[in-house]
C-alpha cells in the first residue's frame, strides 16, 4: 500500500525533491562559507596547474612574437644604416678624388706661370705595358698640335719627350728609358753631364770627369742647351757617385724626382726652346 503511495504521487514528490535541491543549490552557491565552496576548492586546485601552464604559455608566445617582430625592425634598420654609410662613404671618396684632382691641377697652373713658354696639360691614359721600353701614352696628339721631340714635365720634374703622335693621342719617352738622353748640370758646383736611363732601371748622368766636384745629394737641373728641356727644370738629385775602372769619368747616379709611376698630368711646352746663350756646349 505504502509502495502504491509513492507510484501514485511518483510526479509530485520528485518535482518536490527537484525544487529542494535547486532551493539548496542557490543557498549554497550564495553562501560562500559553506560546504558547496569546499567543494569547489579541490577542483581549483587540480586546474591551477593547468591554467598556469596555459598562462605562461601564451605569455611565452606573445614575447616571442614580441622578439621577432623587434628583430626584424633591427634588422631593417641595420640595412637602412649600412647603406646610408656606403652612400655617405662613396660621396667621400668622390669629394677626396675632387680635391686630388684640384690639386694637381693647381700645382700645373704653378708651373705654367713660372715658366715663360707656351703650355697644354694632358692626362695619362696609357704605359708601356711590355717593359721594353719606359714610356707613357697621353691623351692629346697632333690633333691638339702636339709633335715629336716637345717637352713633357710635372709639377715634380722632368717627365721625358714626346716621340710619336697620333691624331688623339702621344707617347711620351721617359727619361729613365736607356734611348732617352739630355744636358744637365750639377746645381751646385755647375758641372755638366749627359743624363740617361740604363736597360735594368734608374737615371745617371755621364761623362762627368773625375776631376769634377760630384756628391751625393747635390741637386741636378736641366741646362737647357739641348733644346728639349728650359733651363733650371729640376731631374732629381745624385745618389752615388763611383769610380768604375780605369775610365775618365765617374758613375753618377741620380734618383729622378718625378716618381713616373704616379703621374695623373703632365705639362707640354708646345714652344721651340731656345739655348741660354750664357752657356757654352760642352766638350
Amino acid at each position: 500500500m505504502k509502495d502504491y503511495f509513492l507510484w501514485r504521487h511518483r510526479v509530485l514528490l520528485t518535482g518536490a525533491a527537484l525544487l529542494l535541491f535547486s532551493a539548496h543549490m542557490i543557498w549554497t552557491g550564495v553562501r560562500q562559507d559553506q560546504r558547496a565552496g569546499r567543494a569547489v576548492s579541490p577542483i581549483m586546485d587540480l586546474m591551477r596547474p593547468v591554467q598556469v601552464a596555459a598562462a605562461r604559455l601564451a605569455e611565452g608566445a606573445s614575447g616571442i612574437t614580441g622578439d621577432y617582430m623587434d628583430l626584424v625592425g633591427v634588422q631593417r634598420e641595420n640595412r637602412r644604416l649600412e647603406a646610408q654609410l656606403a652612400s655617405e662613404q662613396s660621396e667621400e671618396a668622390r669629394l677626396n678624388e675632387l680635391e686630388a684632382e684640384n690639386q694637381h691641377l693647381s700645382e700645373l697652373l704653378d708651373l705654367k706661370q713660372m715658366l715663360d713658354y707656351k703650355t697644354v696639360a694632358a692626362n695619362v691614359i696609357g704605359a708601356d705595358a711590355s717593359g721594353l721600353s719606359h714610356t707613357l701614352v697621353l691623351e692629346g696628339g697632333a690633333g691638339d698640335g702636339f709633335t715629336p721631340g716637345m717637352a713633357v714635365i710635372s709639377p715634380q720634374g722632368v717627365v721625358g719627350r714626346i716621340i710619336t703622335t697620333s691624331a688623339n693621342a702621344s707617347r711620351v719617352l721617359l727619361i729613365d728609358d736607356h734611348n732617352s738622353a739630355f744636358d744637365a748640370l750639377d746645381q751646385r758646383t755647375r758641372v755638366r753631364g749627359i743624363i740617361s736611363g740604363v736597360v735594368d732601371g734608374g737615371v745617371v748622368m755621364k761623362y762627368v770627369d773625375r776631376s769634377d766636384d760630384v756628391k751625393p745629394g747635390d741637386t741636378i737641373v736641366t741646362s737647357g742647351l739641348d733644346g728639349i728641356f728650359p733651363r733650371g727644370m729640376l731631374v732629381g738629385n745624385v745618389t752615388g757617385v763611383e769610380d768604375q775602372g780605369s775610365g775618365l769619368f765617374f758613375y753618377i747616379t741620380v734618383d729622378p724626382a718625378a716618381d713616373f709611376s704616379r703621374l695623373e698630368q703632365v705639362m707640354i711646352i708646345t714652344q721651340r726652346i731656345n739655348p741660354p746663350p750664357d752657356v757654352a756646349p760642352k766638350g
